[in-house]
């Protein structure tokens, strides 16, 4: 049975204060109705028989004297079903695409349940997203929480939209998209829409919006929104979900704001102190589990303020996930896309997913190879700076030539690689140095690969 209150006690920015209240449950609904219409809220905070409730819509307009709240007995719920793919929702689980209602009468409370560490089953399988970068050297793992780290002005949202339009895992036809776009702009929205739909993977997709201009409370429920319908397309429809949330900046500024107007000690930047556990809440729902063959993977980009990856928000990111993707804008600047810079960037989960029986035998070398290379060449790099490039020796002008390569013909491109042209692209790469220089690679796998003529011939070095 539903309670109902007349009056409230306070109004105290985005909260209203209700009082002699008994019954009431942390981040229950509550309906609050007024003359002129109605309004969401949840309990956000309970002391004796006081209970905060903040309002979705804000609490411009109310009344102490006319306000009635209505407590529901429960916390936000999803209505899930097959019929969410190819659905448009808003932060609360709305749909903004007008196609009607949700179908189905499953609800999920989208704050979910922590999944049982006993339960989990260790990532192996590789995903291809389609970029070289990313599945040669940071491979994603299905089941693995992977971030990306941007900044203001790096073309994370083209990135994001591609990595989900292009993205697959090997030998699976049961795939789909969650992407939940946290307090993007109203045209970034509309992009990712249109990216999807061009690329024609709209029916196997959800999207859940906010935008700037939608309440911030929408802001802390989307990715939950999201990862409650993505648990019941993973755990119970038994499908291969990949889900995409940008940008977690936002979110954890939306909940340093909510965690302000409660009045809470501040920590780190003015962020709360339990950020950390409120982002784990959200990143540990990625997984596979014994009880199904589905599986969450989670991919959250977030932009650096001020482009220093030690604020607290992907410091604590980097603590909780396998890993991250990280952009550079000097790649940027350049024209290379993705700009992903490979050397701060890892895949914790990466040589459990590559290999013989899932991409190749020599991945993991190519990797490693590549990895010491590349670094060489930037020392090489920073050393021409200074003594100039007309005193270097042969081999160090062919690894400056090498980085050159590699930045515009393996980081960058303009259409999807399959796995096996990434690697054959990084072994024709790799074969314009000399081969005493591959002090990583085993004589067996060069014999196989390397080609130094052909390189050099096809590169005109």
């Amino acid at each position: 049975m539903n309670i109902y209150h007349i009056g409230i006690k306070q109004i105290d920015g985005p909260l209203i204060v209700v009082d002699k209240v008994k019954e009431a449950h942390y981040d229950e609904v509550v309906n609050i109705i007024t003359p002129t219409g109605n309004r969401k809220g949840r309990v956000v905070w309970i002391e004796n028989e006081k209970a905060a409730i903040q309002v979705f819509s804000g609490t411009s307009e109310l009344s102490i004297t006319n306000t009635k709240t209505e407590f529901l007995g429960h916390p936000i719920l999803l209505k899930v079903s097959k019929n969410l793919l190819g659905r448009i929702l808003n932060g609360s689980g709305e749909p903004i695409d007008n196609l009607g209602v949700l179908e189905g009468t499953d609800e999920r409370d989208i704050n979910s349940s922590p999944i049982n560490p006993v339960s989990r089953i260790y990532p192996k399988s590789f995903i291809e997203t389609g970029f070289s970068a990313i599945d040669g050297l940071t491979t994603l793992i299905r089941g693995q929480k992977l971030p990306i780290f941007s900044a203001s002005g790096l073309p994370h949202e083209k990135l994001a939209a591609l990595i989900a339009s292009q993205s697959n895992i090997k030998d699976s036809g049961n795939f789909c998209v969650v992407f939940g776009a946290i307090g993007v702009k109203n045209d970034t929205a509309s992009f990712f829409k249109k990216e999807f739909i061009k690329a024609g993977v709209m029916d196997h997709t959800v999207m859940i919006v906010n935008t700037s201009s939608d309440p911030i409370i929408e802001r802390i429920l989307t990715p939950r929104i999201a990862l409650t319908a993505a648990e019941y397309l993973a755990y119970t429809l038994n499908m291969h979900v990949l889900v995409i949330l940008t940008d977690m900046t936002a979110y954890c500024e939306a909940l340093r704001e909510f965690s302000s107007s409660k009045g809470e000690i501040p920590g780190r930047k003015g962020f709360p102190g339990y950020m950390y556990s409120d982002l784990a809440s959200i990143y540990e729902r990625a997984g596979i589990v014994k009880t199904a063959t589905g599986s969450i993977t989670q991919i959250p980009i977030l932009t650096m303020p001020n482009e220093d990856i030690t604020h607290p928000i992907p410091d604590l990111t980097g603590y909780i996930t396998e890993g991250q993707i990280v952009l550079s804008k000097d790649l940027v600047s350049a024209n290379i896309f993705p700009p992903i810079s490979i050397l701060p960037s890892l895949s914790r989960l990466m040589k459990d997913g590559i290999g013989e029986g899932f991409t190749r035998k020599d991945h993991q070398t190519l990797a490693n190879q590549i990895f010491a290379s590349y670094s060489r060449t930037l020392e090489i790099k920073s050393l021409a700076a200074v003594i100039g490039e007309d005193e270097l020796g042969d081999n160090d002008r062919l690894f400056l030539s090498f980085g050159r390569l590699f930045e515009t013909h393996y980081i960058n491109q303009t259409t999807k690689r399959s796995i096996i042209e990434t690697l054959n692209l990084g072994w024709e790469l790799l074969s314009i140095l000399p081969r005493d220089t591959l002090t990583n690679t085993p004589s067996n796998i060069l014999d196989e690969y390397y080609n130094n003529k052909a390189a050099l011939l096809k590169y005109k070095l």
